[in-house]
């Protein structure tokens, strides 16, 4: 663990010494080193399931994928960053590339705890790089509407987990996911135990989100700078899935009968935010509800408990975490040319622009869950579990991937096809800068076709 957390703390005084003209070369190589030398995590099964065991940490399969897709991120977001952020003061830029750093930092903390406390901690600490980030360089005036948003929806839900986790801790002793899984379920009254299993989950569900308490996201993610975007789809999402996973073990006897109304609320949310997806006249606020749609169907397959329900949940999360960052990557390069994202104003990109169709071609697929895709493996596994569960989720399940088709179809010739606008007159050419951050969002994705048992999760 440490071989990866001393070097992450180290590119701080790397961003603060590096001079000017190699600030950005540097710290992006030595954030690909840290990304490449997180591989080795992935060769270390053990018999229990847990290994690099220390008094904190720990790693198991189910947090391995997720920590890995965390220090992948980080040079991407670093490449993406590059272009918007040269015209700013060198002290800027030096905060800037600072807060991606302690984000990787934290995240990585809270996916390797062992102590669910320690997880807590690490789940809030993230939401201050990001709040900085989205109200100090985002785009538009409604950033600061757009970060309280997102602080006081993350804050109400995560303040009864807090209460949970202190009341297990007094009935069980412990809160170390080691020791948890082998301790009695809860003595609580009936009332208090079902107020309890709520609040353990909440702050979970408002952080994936579930439909209903999503209206964070969209806002969140229209007004953050392209770094932000690509974080929080990619990583700070899937803490919520993460933390579900953990803690839905813990809560066995009571998920059975309280989980009807949110697994129906979940794939409800599925069909709502891939409509609203339909009619969305601005590209990001589009991939920012294919979000929400996608984390539908993960929150819908971790509630129902099964072994094939958590492993669709952890490969939809690594292969929608790659894809959606891809495909806000290419909305930046998009904005970057024509300065609007109203697809109306910039569609016929592909006569200008036409290397840069072929990523969003696959990125489009990727979204839409095109077969060989983990995407789809993902999507497949869960709608075989759920139909285990109840077979009437077929007709929601079956609807949202008819829309979600429809909706990345939408977007793709929205974007690409059809004549060029008249006002748009010159547009910069493509930089190898943007091909590479896109081969290596999707080349991953591509690979793990190869051996998808790297993201199965407990069941591999």
């Amino acid at each position: 663990m440490l071989m990866i957390l001393i070097p992450t703390l180290m590119l701080i005084p790397t961003a603060w010494a590096s001079p000017l003209k190699w600030l950005w070369p540097t710290t992006l190589t030595h954030s690909l080193i840290i990304a490449l030398a997180s591989f080795t995590w992935f060769k270390a099964p053990s018999e229990t399931g847990w290994h690099s065991i220390n008094a904190y940490m720990a790693l198991d399969p189910l947090s391995t994928p997720l920590l890995i897709l965390t220090c992948w991120l980080t040079p991407l977001t670093i490449l993406a960053s590059q272009n918007h952020m040269s015209t700013e003061p060198a002290p800027r830029q030096r905060t800037y590339i600072t807060l991606l750093i302690s984000l990787q930092f934290f995240l990585i903390l809270a996916f390797s705890a062992t102590e669910i406390i320690m997880f807590y901690i690490m789940f809030e600490a993230t939401l201050i790089p990001t709040l900085i980030i989205i109200t100090r360089w985002g785009n538009q005036t409604e950033r600061l509407n757009a970060g309280t948003y997102f602080l006081f929806y993350t804050l109400a839900g995560s303040l009864p987990l807090l209460v949970a986790l202190l009341i297990l801790q007094n009935n069980t002793g412990s809160l170390s996911l080691l020791i948890l899984q082998y301790s009695d379920p809860l003595n609580l009254a009936p009332f208090t135990s079902k107020l309890w299993w709520a609040g353990c989950l909440m702050a979970f569900l408002v952080k994936m989100p579930l439909y209903g308490i999503h209206l964070w996201l969209p806002k969140a993610h229209v007004e953050a700078p392209i770094a932000g975007s690509m974080i929080l789809a990619a990583v700070l999402l899937k803490l919520g899935g993460y933390g579900m996973m953990r803690i839905t073990t813990m809560l066995d006897p009571l998920t059975k009968e309280l989980s009807y109304p949110f697994i129906i609320l979940a794939l409800w949310g599925v069909i709502m935010t891939a409509s609203i997806c339909l009619r969305q006249t601005d590209l990001k606020s589009l991939i920012a509800y294919s979000s929400v749609s996608h984390m539908g169907l993960v929150i819908a397959a971790i509630l129902t408990q099964t072994p094939w329900g958590f492993t669709g949940a952890l490969i939809l999360m690594i292969a929608h975490g790659l894809t959606s960052s891809a495909l806000f990557c290419l909305a930046n390069t998009n904005y970057e040319r024509t300065h609007s994202r109203t697809m109306i104003l910039t569609r016929g990109l592909q006569i200008a622009l036409p290397l840069m169709t072929t990523w969003w071609f696959t990125a489009s697929l990727a979204n839409l869950a095109l077969p060989p895709l983990p995407n789809l493996m993902g999507e497949l596994t869960i709608i075989t579990s759920l139909f285990g569960w109840s077979w009437w989720t077929l007709l929601l399940t079956g609807a949202g991937t008819l829309i979600t088709a429809n909706y990345s179809l939408h977007m793709f010739l929205m974007t690409q096809r059809g004549p060029l606008p008249h006002h748009i007159t010159n547009l910069d050419p493509t930089h190898s800068r943007e091909h590479l951050l896109m081969a290596l969002h999707l080349l991953p994705l591509i690979l793990l076709m190869l051996k998808p048992s790297l993201i199965w999760g407990w069941t591999a």
